[in-house]
């Protein structure tokens, strides 16, 4: 069990980890709405059907994310015990989408390729501390 140092430290990382997710995932939308007016109209079709393909891999990094931090939150408030949030349907999933690289043509703007760049990190790492669910199983008594 953890004391209570340890839980307050939890708290505060899945916290900013959850800001952090949140803030990307509204800077995402903004930037998604913003484009659809604007579909990159200089690329080939299909570099801009790439785009799109990408712009759904964005957004599926984030979906993931935002979930596994609301799911850990109810585990911290007690509302769902641990073995629950370790259970499969529980977990970060859609690992062969979101670990994929990113495959956006030359020419994509630079606020796609961030975009990008920092939901392949952050899914990384929650997918770390996805991981960590299983070792701190096998250490329990």
């Amino acid at each position: 069990m953890q004391n209570s140092d340890d839980q307050a430290v939890m708290v505060t990382y899945l916290d900013s980890t959850y800001q952090e997710a949140l803030s990307l995932t509204k800077e995402a939308r903004d930037y998604l709405a913003d484009r659809a007016s604007n579909r990159h109209p200089w690329l080939k079709p299909e570099d801009r059907l790439q785009i799109c393909c990408e712009s759904m891999r964005l957004t599926t990094r984030l979906t993931q994310v935002v979930a596994w931090l609301l799911l850990q939150r109810a585990v911290l408030n007690g509302e769902i015990t641990l073995d629950e949030a370790r259970q499969p349907d529980n977990r970060i999933s859609g690992r062969h989408v979101c670990e994929a690289a990113d495959e956006l043509p030359d020419g994509a703007d630079p606020r796609m390729v961030d975009l990008m760049g920092r939901s392949y990190q952050l899914y990384m790492r929650v997918a770390r501390l996805d991981s960590q669910l299983d070792r701190a199983k096998k250490k329990a008594p």
